[in-house]
């Protein structure tokens, strides 16, 4: 069974000014995106399917889905700020959805088979894809566990010359598998040289700029979304009043490490992350693709 791809495509990029996702990054007007599913079609993926809100469906399907028509299957799944299990609601006042998590359960039910999930906006490299299909084409090991993993980058290599970013910061065990992952935000390079960040606790921290992080490029078999259904109605029993609360992929990731419920392999990879979070890292971004054409990565036109 081939792997489905779950691309998180909802966020309008509020710090960017723009719904990102479709800006133009390749030298014939190629998105990210586009070099995302490009990847993922070779690496052996054989579903793409893309979280998106309603709102801009229209302008979505037009500018980014129809690109792959008979190339991978393509669907959609929609975001929705009410979507919600009983009994919970929207509580007032409330107008973001409530995170990564929420997200990922909006494909519930369009998604049966092990699964990758990547943002939109982030460009991961061929050998990530490579790497995270690999792993779902393995049998799971016949214990009492769930078998999921996540691709690995240094920190270093995922700042920001233009302001901070939000990012899950990993630990690993002698085997190389998820030990625990601490979302922090406002991540940046200060004054003095250190690279520091504020953990969900508040506290600001100094970093290990060599140390793995989430760049949220995950491997799930299908019953993440059962564990991820009993998380998320844990966490609006706590949170759900709030009105900006968010549930975070590695924040669920470390409670099932943490009860026993599922390992998590991390997999470092020979790719090169880049993002665009600000306007001002666009140029950086179009100058790596056009690098990466040069050295034979990429074709000069994507088919």
């Amino acid at each position: 069974m081939q792997p489905t791809l779950l691309v998180l495509a909802a966020g309008m990029g509020s710090r960017y000014g723009g719904l990102k996702q479709i800006d133009p990054m390749g030298p014939n007007g190629e998105t990210v995106l586009d070099y995302s599913v490009f990847d993922a079609i070779r690496a052996g993926f054989g579903r793409v399917v893309f979280i998106i809100r309603e709102d801009f469906a229209e302008a979505f399907q037009h500018g980014i889905g129809s690109r792959f028509a008979g190339r991978i299957e393509v669907a959609y799944a929609f975001q929705r700020l009410d979507d919600l299990p009983a009994p919970f609601s929207v509580p007032a006042g409330r107008s973001k959805p409530w995170g990564t998590t929420h997200a990922v359960r909006a494909a519930r039910a369009v998604v049966n088979e092990p699964f990758a999930v990547i943002n939109a906006d982030d460009f991961y490299g061929r050998d990530a894809y490579q790497r995270a299909a690999n792993f779902l084409s393995q049998s799971a090991a016949a214990d009492d566990k769930a078998h999921y993993a996540m691709i690995g980058y240094p920190l270093g290599n995922t700042l920001s010359d233009h302001g901070d970013v939000n990012r899950g910061i990993c630990t690993t065990d002698a085997n190389g598998l998820l030990s625990g992952v601490e979302e922090y935000v406002k991540i940046e390079r200060e004054a003095d040289g250190i690279v520091r960040g504020t953990a969900l606790d508040g506290s600001r921290k100094p970093i290990a700029e060599s140390g793995p992080v989430s760049m949220n490029f995950w491997a799930f078999s299908r019953c993440f979304f059962e564990q991820l259904e009993t998380g998320f109605i844990n966490f609006l029993h706590a949170h759900g009043h709030a009105a900006t609360s968010e549930y975070y992929i590695p924040t669920i990731v470390d409670d099932l490490i943490r009860s026993h419920q599922a390992d998590c392999a991390v997999i470092p990879t020979t790719s090169h992350w880049f993002g665009v979070t600000y306007p001002a890292d666009k140029p950086h971004v179009v100058a790596s693709i056009q690098h990466l054409i040069a050295a034979g990565e990429y074709p000069q036109q994507l088919g």
